[in-house]
């Protein structure tokens, strides 16, 4: 480099144009990293934003999903009521003197003869207590069968736990028959068997 040469570098580096330029060149460089930075910043803070929201959104599932079966619980708690007194209303009868006249008339349509009755109860449950019936029934084969059919059928709760032949003559079949039905435990506290059945006269056992 000659002695011409570095003379005009030394005048443009004294000149106040360049070092006016070098200026704006390092503004320039400085806004240029500080928006990177601040890019990269956003992008995490949106990321991160993402995420969370993303992390309630399944919270919120997860709790949707664990009321879920609490939704219209007043509603169902109502009808589960209403079809307990319904249930009651129509299917358990109120009292011992109920079961035998009931037994006693689906004696009569069916065309049997009841010999005897004997009544058990178990102990007394939270909403219901079984009571056993113990009876010999004699008659032809479809009466019987009759007899049976509208027992099971019968708007009454009844359930059959047994039956067994005990004996059989021109053309007659005695059969012991055991039955379940239900009383309310209170109506099985108060109430007693009764000792006759109205309906066919039949002598009853307690």
């Amino acid at each position: 480099m000659n002695q011409d040469t570095r003379s005009t570098w030394r005048e443009q580096l004294a000149s106040p144009i360049t070092w006016h330029y070098a200026a704006l060149a390092l503004v320039f460089i400085s806004a240029v990293l500080l928006a990177v930075r601040v890019g990269l910043d956003w992008a995490a803070i949106d990321r991160n934003a993402g995420q969370a929201a993303a992390s309630k959104q399944i919270e919120l599932a997860a709790l949707e999903a664990q009321t879920a079966p609490l939704r219209g619980l007043d509603k169902k708690v109502s009808a589960t009521r209403d079809a307990m007194h319904s249930f009651y209303a129509k299917r358990v009868p109120p009292n011992y003197s109920s079961i035998a006249g009931r037994i006693g008339e689906l004696a009569v349509k069916s065309g049997v003869r009841l010999s005897r009755i004997q009544y058990t109860h178990g102990a007394a449950g939270s909403y219901l207590t079984e009571v056993s019936l113990d009876a010999g029934i004699s008659g032809s084969y479809p009466e019987i069968m009759r007899f049976v059919n509208s027992i099971e059928r019968d708007p009454e709760f009844f359930i059959i736990r047994g039956m067994a032949l005990t004996g059989q003559s021109g053309g007659l079949v005695n059969l012991r028959l055991r039955v379940s039905t239900w009383l309310r435990p209170e109506d099985a506290a108060l109430d007693t068997a009764p000792d006759t059945t109205a309906a066919s006269g039949t002598e009853v056992e307690k």
